[in-house]
């Protein structure tokens, strides 16, 4: 878009919402100079002030900036690290002739059963690889326990819960319909051009699996996260 008489590519922040009957609603796009700590800080403060009460969980990529705002402006939601970006995080330190079989340890890991199943993966995954790619199992550490948190959840919602897909879909429209744009005048049309693919249902946004536990899962966990 163009900005202070450059056109140059700006990020734009977006936040979605589960609501406790498995609506997803759009609540922020927010358009910022970079992803950064201060960025996301500002953009999740912003939806406090709307009224927003603190969510009982945050599914998130592996970006510092929003990993660090969430535990300022939320310190009590629990956090879940997207699986397919941590598996593309091992994959890029991973060599040629083994990401197939780091690719199958890591499934053991985001795929298992139980999350005692997943633990005993996890440890096998380290111990697999740990003198081989050491790399790899420092990127499978950094993403820690945070990797395994849908499992404290119903089983029905752990497809969904353990990535960002939730959002991605809206990422996926956006990038198509930008690159037919040659730029846009101003900031106020990026907005608007993005909002208005979900507001005329262009790009729709359907309930997430196991939407019927959602409720339960609020009444449990609204006391510690509030």
């Amino acid at each position: 878009m163009r900005s202070a008489g450059k056109v140059v590519s700006v990020p734009v922040l977006g936040v979605v919402a589960v609501l406790n009957d498995g609506r997803k609603l759009l609540l922020a796009l927010d358009l910022c100079g970079s992803e950064s700590f201060a960025a996301w800080t500002g953009c999740l403060a912003d939806l406090v002030a709307r009224g927003l009460r603190a969510p009982v969980l945050a599914v998130i990529d592996g970006n510092v900036g929003l990993r660090r705002a969430v535990s300022e402006v939320w310190p009590r939601a629990a956090v879940q690290r997207c699986c397919v970006h941590k598996l593309r995080n091992l994959e890029r330190k991973a060599p040629k002739h083994a990401l197939a079989e780091i690719r199958d340890d890591f499934h053991r890991i985001a795929y298992a059963t139980s999350a005692d199943a997943a633990r005993a993966a996890y440890a096998t995954f380290e111990r697999a690889w740990g003198k081989r790619c050491p790399g790899v199992v420092a990127s499978l550490r950094e993403g820690g326990d945070e990797l395994l948190t849908f499992f404290t959840f119903p089983k029905a919602q752990w497809k969904t819960l353990r990535t960002t897909n939730t959002i991605e879909r809206l990422h996926e429209e956006f990038r198509r319909r930008v690159k037919t744009q040659g730029s846009l005048p101003n900031e106020d049309a990026a907005v608007i051009l993005l909002f208005s693919l979900v507001a005329s249902g262009q790009v729709r946004l359907r309930k997430i699996d196991g939407w019927q536990k959602i409720a339960a899962v609020i009444r449990q966990h609204t006391p510690r996260a509030a």
